[in-house]
């Protein structure tokens, strides 16, 4: 199975009109820098934590570079969740000029 992918253009349309995005680095990661309103499940706890992704419409899953994404979408995709991985992920964003939050611990 091929994780879908999608690019960081299609991501800032979708957080335009209120996407779910789902960010699966660590928290050291996602303080120093995550796409706006992004909710924090670390991949490893994805598994257990299921019940706090939103059920309905698409989840955009982001992490660094894309390859942690991959595996979060595909555990959301395997629980029937509609989920897709953001290509390129939060580096991949930041390097398209689009905005970053910041923080001294996870919000989410």
């Amino acid at each position: 199975m091929t994780t879908p992918e999608v690019t960081t253009t299609d991501l800032a349309t979708a957080l335009a009109d209120g996407a779910a995005v789902l960010d699966v680095r660590e928290p050291a990661e996602y303080v120093q820098g995550h796409v706006p309103g992004a909710r924090l499940i670390p991949v490893g706890q994805l598994p257990a934590r299921l019940a706090e992704v939103e059920r309905d419409g698409r989840v955009y899953v982001v992490c660094a570079s894309g390859n942690r994404s991959k595996v979060g979408a595909d555990v959301l995709i395997a629980a029937g969740r509609d989920a897709v991985s953001v290509a390129g992920g939060t580096s991949g964003w930041m390097r398209a000029g689009h905005p970053v939050v910041t923080g001294s611990r996870p919000t989410a």
